[in-house]
């Protein structure tokens, strides 16, 4: 973490170097400036400074500049320097959020105390707010990646990592993974979080109004354009762009997408004024874009530029005892959503949900869920897909995991719940979770 430092203005050059004399024999870190033009750009919400300025200034005045200052963080700490005619005016701006004053002369002793008064306030108030950003951050990416496997705990990691950095990135995986969800938990673990994501299907967008619903358009840009439209991109400033299905763009449009990227910049259809955009963008596909790029249908330098960080997020099939969990906690959203008494789920409707194969994935386990909750199907049926064509030790072992997770689960871990259930001893029991690398402690929490 940076060292806390003091913004110091004064027009007055022996104040500027007696005041940053003073300072930096206790130890301070000080920047001094004789005007406003230059201080604004220090000025951040995570910023660990202070402000100390004199309300008598040439150009922009004291009270000016502590009114811009806390238009970018009401914490932010500001001390006012005053003469004697200005300190009425300096209490009544102490309602309006000045930390403090002084008022000249003043000694050095002074000027230090209520310096470090100030300084130990900021460093306070950014140290809570980093605290609250890691927390937010982690619920935000705990609460929608659900699951204990090796594969999803190596995932939330890296979206919590990514998340911080502020890169554009690539999310990859197969039909239903939860790819948009993945990009939402980066987003809202993001410092980004307070602005908007916005979601954009590039295979759902109608070919002749792709660009206008991307850069926008002015009025009488074509035919029908009755009035200025605000594109998606400039929608999202600030925030973040997932651009869903990207190798169904075509390519002069990856082009114009390239330049957009590159630039930080869009042009509205029908203008030649450019937009700049802060923004960051999240691409996501379930195809092999590198492939597509050596097939020429996908622009490689595109590809560079976005996969900065390519996250892939894993199908259920390498994650199989994620699966009781996660069906559990789709149940329980779906008679939420329903407004249905939650169902108790049998053990055998848990043992060929684990054991069925998922091709549509979360998607797939979440609408058997909801079939599961509105009692469509009989049994234990919960729609999933066909086993894979295996081996019989493969598949006798891929069931015998299965029904141990699955009835884990059912008994929120309780090892001797479990053995008893399945009519196996204890010393059984812990040879084959040790044997498929099941843990106790993943079912016996919530998800």
């Amino acid at each position: 973490m940076s060292a806390q430092k003091i913004l110091f203005v004064d027009d007055e050059e022996h104040l500027r170097f007696t005041a940053k004399q003073s300072l930096e024999l206790e130890g301070l870190e000080v920047e001094c400036f004789p005007n406003a033009d230059q201080v604004l750009q220090h000025v951040t919400r995570d910023f660990r400074g202070i402000l100390v300025t004199d309300i008598r200034l040439p150009g922009t005045d004291g009270l000016t500049l502590m009114r811009k200052v806390l238009e970018i963080d009401p914490s932010f700490p500001v001390i006012l320097v005053t003469g004697h005619g200005d300190v009425e005016l300096a209490v009544s701006s102490m309602r309006d959020g000045a930390y403090d004053f002084i008022e000249k002369p003043f000694p050095p002793s002074r000027l230090v105390e209520t310096v470090r008064r100030a300084l130990d306030k900021r460093r306070l108030t950014v140290e809570v707010r980093s605290l609250r950003r890691e927390v937010g951050a982690r619920d935000a990416v705990e609460g929608v990646l659900h699951g204990r496997s090796p594969v999803m705990r190596a995932l939330r990691d890296q979206v919590s990592a990514v998340a911080a950095a502020d890169v554009d990135l690539l999310i990859t995986g197969d039909t239903g993974v939860g790819k948009e969800v993945a990009s939402r938990a980066i987003h809202e673990a993001s410092s980004r979080a307070p602005m908007p994501f916005v979601h954009i299907n590039c295979g759902a967008l109608p070919a002749n109004l792709v660009e206008s619903e991307l850069f926008g358009h002015e009025a009488g840009a074509f035919q029908g354009a009755m009035r200025a439209r605000t594109g998606r991109f400039e929608a999202a400033r600030g925030g973040t762009v997932l651009l869903d299905e990207i190798d169904s763009l075509s390519l002069p449009l990856q082009t114009k997408l390239l330049h957009a990227i590159q630039n930080r910049v869009v042009t509205r259809l029908g203008s030649n004024e450019p937009v700049e955009l802060d923004v960051r963008f999240i691409a996501a596909t379930k195809k092999d874009l590198v492939a597509e790029a050596a097939a020429e249908r996908f622009r490689s330098d595109l590809l560079y530029r976005l996969n900065v960080v390519t996250v892939t997020v894993p199908p259920l099939s390498t994650r199989r005892e994620d699966i009781p969990l996660l069906f559990s906690k789709l149940v329980s959203d779906a008679a939420t959503r329903f407004k249905r008494e939650l169902p108790e789920i049998p053990d055998s409707v848990l043992a060929k949900v684990v054991s069925q194969d998922w091709p549509g994935n979360v998607r797939e386990l979440r609408n058997a869920a909801d079939r599961f909750v509105l009692g469509l199907g009989s049994g234990d049926d919960t729609g999933g897909g066909e086993q894979q064509d295996l081996g019989l030790a493969d598949h006798m072992a891929l069931h015998e995991k299965a029904l141990i997770a699955a009835t884990l689960a059912a008994h929120a871990g309780s090892i001797k719940e479990t053995y008893e259930a399945l009519k196996i001893s204890r010393k059984a029991l812990y040879e084959k979770m040790q044997k498929y690398d099941l843990s106790r402690k993943a079912y016996s929490e919530e998800l």
